[in-house]
């Protein structure tokens, strides 16, 4: 049996967004930014690779230093963090492409070497994952988080909102917003470039 698969290549609009196709790049973990969690030249090359599809979904990024999750993932909560997505991106405009940045703010699913001053991740709830945590220091084993508290959440909001300018700022197209791997939030929502 042939399937007509004519529509996946056909131009389509979502948000502010105008695709070529309906095609769109699921978001990779890379985790090759440099020691600022900055990117540089070799995402850059990787992700214009793809420029043709509809879109292309960034790695997950974090909106701030307590978000980190992994060693080597990126953020865009820095000057030098916008910079380097701001080549990202430029490059896969120059190539015709448009691109989203995914957010995240990772939590339990992170170590206490990767927080700023060696804090606990922090989750919904006190609860402990199994496994092991990517860290600098190659694989530790996941921690208890700490739970997070009601009066944190405005906080978190205003990262996502302020890591949410940073990547308008950055050029990208529009953001998705991660909420998995024990993120201290539990929504999702693409928030197209006005």
């Amino acid at each position: 049996m042939t399937r007509d698969t004519s529509a996946l290549f056909q131009p389509i609009r979502f948000g502010a967004i105008d695709a070529p196709n309906r095609i769109v790049m699921a978001p990779p973990t890379r985790t090759r930014a440099n020691s600022e969690d900055a990117v540089h030249a070799l995402q850059a090359g990787y992700y214009t690779q793809r420029a043709t599809t509809g879109s292309i979904v960034s790695e997950a990024t974090q909106i701030s230093p307590q978000g980190k999750g992994y060693a080597g993932a990126p953020g865009i909560h820095s000057k030098a963090q916008i910079d380097g997505w701001r080549g990202v991106t430029q490059a896969v405009h120059a190539a015709g492409g448009r691109m989203v940045l995914q957010l995240w703010p990772v939590g339990r699913v992170s170590h206490p070497s990767l927080k700023p001053g060696g804090a606990l991740p922090v989750a919904p709830s006190a609860i402990g994952f199994e496994g092991h945590a990517h860290t600098y220091d190659g694989p530790q084993d996941f921690v208890v988080p700490r739970a997070l508290g009601t009066a944190e959440i405005p906080g978190i909001i205003a990262d996502y909102a302020q890591a949410a300018r940073n990547a308008r700022a950055a050029g990208f197209d529009g953001v998705e917003i991660h909420s998995a791997s024990g993120a201290p939030t539990g929504w999702a929502s693409v928030c197209p470039r006005p």
